[in-house]
């Protein structure tokens, strides 16, 4: 009896590597895409000369209102895989409210540059340097976001800023219901000022 047993521990042993590797191969969960969401009507009509990731910069001009902050994250899949190639584009008002766009009547600062774009690495990354977003009538302060690969658009969307009073308020918000909390992220100061994570996951 106790060879037996000697014998189907040593099976058992034998046996443990397969079953515990068999558990490590399982596939990650799936993530929660980021909600899409509308564009809105001020999409630049024509991108401007100076659409790098600096948007205190325009050209020579430097704009010097509002908080400026960092925002930055990561374009990933639905398994978590970074989409390499991926080209990012955010745009917003300025701290007065207005937008690079004829149909706002042309009022924005012209030291503000209003839209950026950047191009991920091979770790989804992109970063950009701008101002905190702020309320304008009708609207919640935020940033739009568009992802692109190659002549694809992955995803339109929006990020809002955790804890702002104006969230409540603004209609396309609320409709989120609990996607809600995949595109409200907390504007933290750090080592660098004013800083927000923004981690997009597309259906690539």
């Amino acid at each position: 009896m106790a060879l037996l047993s000697r014998r189907c521990a040593a099976v058992a042993l034998i046996a443990l590597p397969a079953c515990w590797t068999g558990v490590r191969a399982q596939p990650a969960a799936a993530r929660r895409a980021t909600p899409s969401q509308t564009e809105g009507p001020f999409y630049p009509v024509a991108l401007p000369a100076d659409n790098d990731a600096d948007l205190l910069r325009n050209g020579s001009l430097q704009y010097s209102r509002g908080q400026p902050a960092w925002v930055e994250g990561s374009v990933t899949d639905l398994q978590g895989k970074p989409v390499a190639g991926a080209q990012v584009e955010i745009w917003q008002c300025d701290e007065a409210g207005h937008y690079h766009h004829p149909g706002d009547g042309g009022l924005a600062d012209p030291s503000f540059q209003g839209f950026g774009r950047v191009t991920v690495g091979s770790d989804g990354r992109y970063r950009f340097r701008t101002v905190r977003p702020v309320a304008y009538s009708g609207r919640t302060p935020h940033i739009h976001f568009k992802v692109k690969l190659q002549r694809r658009e992955l995803l339109t969307t929006q990020m809002y800023v955790e804890g702002d009073p104006n969230n409540e308020r603004d209609f396309i918000w609320r409709r989120l219901g609990a996607d809600r909390a995949l595109v409200t992220v907390p504007f933290v100061a750090g080592s660098e000022g004013l800083q927000a994570s923004f981690p997009i996951v597309v259906a690539a």
